[in-house]
């Protein structure tokens, strides 16, 4: 039977969902929308329903402990023994680094911080990293390197109702953050795609690149501003650096050649600068499909210098930005669930960040580990001679949602022991020796960060069934376990919330002028915010960048392609995405009836033509096959495709999981994986029923 939700007053908290953190407030397990900046009284499908998990008959509400070769319901002092007892045994016999940690980017801020701490201090393990690496490290790679900090979208949402022209490059929000499509509507709309989704059918101007050739569109559209004599040269001469060793790179990228790479005329590159010239007011933003690539980093850089050359970024009513995807993709990113940071977006091996946070902990700093392995390499690591024999994993699903799944499902196989922290049995859940039920987003407080940089308190709206405690109890106790002191680890979230803040204090995300009683007041508080009487920073850049000298950097960089090209026995090019009705791996949605009844298979997008050469139509079971393996998914004939691409969501499990199929190939600065494009075949799958 479903859990029953007790009745409460109307608790104004935002949704469980993405990065937009729209504004909702709930009654007990009832939801409504709230006229909250981002969402504007808006919810998607997704928000609407994000009650149903709170009652949801499949949630867990016991703790789990596999015995014989199947989970049992166990006590809570049961389940954390064990994990102590074994984690302990497996470090003593091969070291602190034998045991390893994987977060998520849905985890709040008071989560992501107390994670990266108990990493390190209760286990003195350098191997922790977060799915986060998966989405948003090439965005954030280049946003360091060409600005000098980090902040997804470093001016509200709002700013872009006032926008003359938007250019925006692998984003798909109408389904992935529809609110997000009424702050566009005003503007003169620029959608860079290999499909016609969605949001490209809300365009005026539509490019259909092949996939993986964003960089040299992106070269095309900056010579022509050159040629042409759209160059902001005040600009450029004013807040930046490196223009003239970029032109030696881009000059020989003039639009007809690019032509040729990308299938996008010259006609209409020409056209995307001369608009984005002319617009009084102008924005650029990335998202995933520009950034999932093997040169996902490069590619970014590149529209980044395509944004300085127009004289964008830093000026208020324009600018560059990316859209990250994640609940709190921005702050989980911040405070040292990364494999090589420390709070407040400090690099671990920085000697002087080492002794200040070590100083905040009580700690020696020489006791904190140095830098470990990025998702993906600490994935194909677990159970080898050198890589880590036990895992503890909190809010990701990483069996669906890692690249070359398969692989990474073997490995975990392999472990001598898995500890999953999760609200549901997800498929990564199924496969642990210990399973703790949590906590979810209406349960308990905590702070998320959202696209924009705005932090958030997200409240606690109704009692937690009995039996789910929250990440923060699990932590502190565990590490109570392991020898820690009483209070190291607090399991109030205002508590962790305020040792953070002191964290972070003097680094780039700076949160020590923030307290939840002046978000409880409804400020409105963007990063940095270095003392409780500063205002906060909505805007960022708007007097200099973060560099030393305080001008932007132009990124020369160099058009590669795929990391995998087709051949004549892969002779197609597959891309993921998300489609409206789901989130992520889908362990939640897929549990929300109303969404699932609406797509509750995978599937696979096909050119009709491209389907009728594999013998294929409408509503057939095709298998897809790529180097690393195969998906079982329903076709759907889409005409506007390109004949030589094919589309598979994400978020199912199982055979239908697309992440079989993409290629774990980093790129070599941010070390994410190349989801956004692989070499398939496609056939007829006679023998599934």
């Amino acid at each position: 039977m479903p859990l029953a939700a007790p009745t409460v007053t109307a608790v104004d908290t935002h949704c469980p969902y993405c990065a937009l953190q729209c504004g909702m407030s709930l009654d007990g397990a009832r939801v409504a929308p709230r006229d909250f900046p981002v969402n504007a009284g808006g919810l998607c499908q997704k928000g609407w329903t994000s009650g149903e998990l709170l009652t949801s008959p499949s949630r867990l509400t016991t703790p789990l402990i596999r015995v014989d070769g199947e989970l049992r319901p166990a006590t809570w002092p049961q389940a954390l023994d064990l994990v102590a007892k074994r984690l302990t045994e497996i470090r003593a016999a091969k070291g602190a680094d034998s045991v390893a940690v994987f977060g998520g980017g849905g985890l709040t801020n008071e989560k992501s911080y107390l994670l990266g701490k108990f990493a390190r201090v209760a286990l003195g393990t350098s191997q922790i990293d977060y799915n986060g690496r998966f989405c948003m490290s090439s965005a954030a790679a280049a946003g360091i390197k060409a600005f000098g900090a980090d902040r997804g979208m470093p001016f509200p949402v709002t700013d872009l109702a006032d926008a003359d022209a938007v250019l925006l490059i692998g984003a798909n929000p109408a389904e992935t953050m529809p609110p997000f499509t009424q702050h566009l509507r005003g503007a003169d709309l620029i959608v860079v795609d290999p499909r016609r989704t969605p949001t490209a059918e809300l365009a005026g101007l539509h490019l259909q690149p092949a996939p993986g050739t964003d960089l040299a569109l992106a070269h095309g559209i900056l010579h022509a501003v050159v040629a042409d004599g759209l160059l902001d040269k005040s600009y450029v001469v004013s807040r930046t650096n490196g223009f003239e060793e970029l032109w030696r790179s881009v000059a020989a990228w003039w639009p007809e050649r690019v032509e040729q790479i990308t299938g996008v005329s010259a006609a209409d590159q020409r056209r995307v600068a001369a608009k984005l010239a002319a617009a009084r007011n102008a924005y650029v933003l990335t998202a995933r499909g520009t950034e999932q690539h093997a040169n996902g980093t490069a590619m970014v850089n590149a529209w980044i210098n395509l944004a300085l050359a127009l004289g964008l970024p830093g000026r208020k009513g324009s600018g560059f930005g990316c859209l990250t995807g994640q609940g709190n993709g921005q702050g989980g990113r911040e405070h040292g669930q990364k494999a090589d940071q420390l709070p407040g977006y400090r690099k671990i091996d920085d000697p002087a960040a080492r002794e200040y946070v070590a100083g905040v902990w009580g700690v020696p700093p020489e006791s904190l580990p140095g830098p470990g392995r990025s998702a993906v390499e600490l994935l194909e690591a677990l159970g080898t001679e050198d890589g880590p024999s036990a895992l503890m994993v909190f809010g990701s699903n990483l069996v669906v949602s890692a690249p070359g799944a398969g692989n990474i499902q073997d490995r975990v196989s392999s472990l001598d022991f898995l500890v999953v922290s999760d609200l549901v049995l997800s498929e990564t859940a199924a496969m642990a020796d210990v399973v703790l039920p949590v906590t979810q987003w209406a349960e308990e407080d905590g702070t998320m960060t959202n696209l924009e940089g705005r932090i958030l308190l997200r409240r606690k709206a109704i009692d937690p069934p009995s039996g789910a405690k929250t990440d923060l109890y699990v932590l502190s106790e565990l590490a109570r376990r392991f020898g820690q002191p009483d209070g190291r680890f607090p399991t109030d979230a205002e508590a962790v919330f305020t040792e953070l803040r002191q964290a972070s204090k003097g680094g780039v995300a700076d949160y020590s002028g923030i307290t939840y009683d002046r978000l409880r007041e409804g400020e409105a508080l963007y990063w940095p915010v270095p003392a409780e009487s500063h205002p906060g920073t909505p805007r960022m850049f708007l007097d200099s960048f973060a560099h030393p000298d305080g001008r932007a950097r132009f990124v020369p960089v160099d058009h590669v392609g795929p990391a995998e090209l087709p051949d004549a026995e892969f002779p197609l090019q597959a891309t993921t995405g998300r489609v409206l009705q789901h989130y992520q791996s889908g362990a939640q949605t897929r549990l929300v009836k109303e969404l699932n009844d609406v797509v509750a298979e995978a599937f696979v997008e096909v050119h009709p033509d491209t389907a009728a050469r594999a013998g294929l139509a409408e509503g057939d079971l095709a298998v897809v096959r790529s180097r690393r393996g195969e998906t079982v998914a329903r076709v759907r004939c889409v005409a506007s495709l390109r004949p030589d691409l094919v589309f598979l969501p994400f978020h199912f499990p199982g055979e239908g999981r697309a992440n079989l199929l993409t290629n774990p190939a980093l790129d070599p600065t941010s070390r994410m994986p190349e989801f956004k494009v692989c070499a398939v075949a496609l056939a007829p799958a006679e023998a599934v029923a």
